[in-house]
């Protein structure tokens, strides 16, 4: 049977918040991990903040441990940033953040930049708001696809967003935005609120899902594998089937692991390293 192979397990700095950059590099190095996904959370890379030599310091960092960035995922959800915002200002922002996004990810050499819909107010329409997102999302992409950085669209929660929430979203979204370089990102804990399965995802997108977001969770959380109860080892054969060859990141947001950010990327790592040499 094809198995996914332990190089394709991507680290990140989502439960580092409390912590400098250097130990999340550090970290992931003891773990014997090759690609990280970097988080752009302040103080670690904040696209309104960071310069130049930020961006030098930080492949400097990654190249002198050996570490390769599989995909940069600004911020979108805590920050007030929303391209489908009613509101002009925060609109425009909005996208003038994801357009510098795109850019520090090609000054990175980082080959993709994740995306979300954003949302529209609840007690408004919902046809106005998904049609700014999908003008946004178009904008966006396009200007990373000149910058050679490949944009992929991940739906979110109900809690996140009332607009990009299933496969079926995800498939209308992207003919919406109307852009070839518009990627699908899967995450393992929103397919399953939606009641979905990876076999959904690669039946709709094949090779065109470029990245997972790789977590337990009950059936929300975002956890460390074994701190949930969804079915890695179905995930993993799943995606293994369909030929997906890209990374398996770990997205944390449970408060539980802000002040031991290693112990759920280890408890990730193994967990998963077992079950593909079983």
């Amino acid at each position: 049977m094809t198995k996914l192979s332990p190089n394709q397990l991507c680290g990140t700095n989502f439960s580092y918040y409390r912590f400098s950059f250097d130990r999340f590099l550090d970290d992931m190095v003891a773990l014997d991990l090759q690609t990280v996904e970097i988080w752009g959370v302040a103080p670690h890379l904040h696209v309104d903040h960071v310069t130049s030599a930020d961006l030098k310091r930080i492949k400097g960092q990654l190249r002198e441990r050996g570490l390769r960035l599989a995909c940069f995922t600004p911020e979108q959800i805590l920050y007030p940033i929303n391209i489908a915002s009613s509101e002009d200002w925060l609109r425009d922002r909005s996208i003038a953040f994801f357009r510098r996004a795109a850019e520090i990810a090609s000054e990175l050499e980082c080959p993709h930049l994740f995306l979300t819909s954003g949302a529209g107010y609840q007690d408004h329409p919902r046809e106005p708001a998904w049609r700014r997102s999908a003008d946004a999302l178009g904008e966006i992409a396009d200007h990373a696809a000149s910058l050679g950085v490949t944009g992929v669209l991940e739906a979110l929660q109900p809690r996140e967003s009332n607009l990009v929430l299933s496969v079926a979203d995800l498939i209308r979204m992207r003919s919406d935005a109307g852009t070839p370089n518009l990627k699908i990102a899967l995450d393992t804990v929103a397919m399953a609120v939606a009641g979905e399965s990876v076999t959904d995802y690669t039946a709709a997108f094949g090779d065109d899902i470029r990245h997972v977001h790789f977590i337990d969770g009950n059936p929300a959380g975002h956890m460390a594998w074994g701190d949930g109860n969804l079915p890695m080892e179905t995930y993993l054969k799943d995606l293994a089937a369909a030929g997906y060859g890209g990374c398996l990141s770990f997205e944390f947001s449970a408060s539980r692991y802000a002040l031991d950010p290693l112990t759920p990327v280890r408890q990730c790592v193994e967990r998963i390293r077992a079950a593909l040499a079983a």
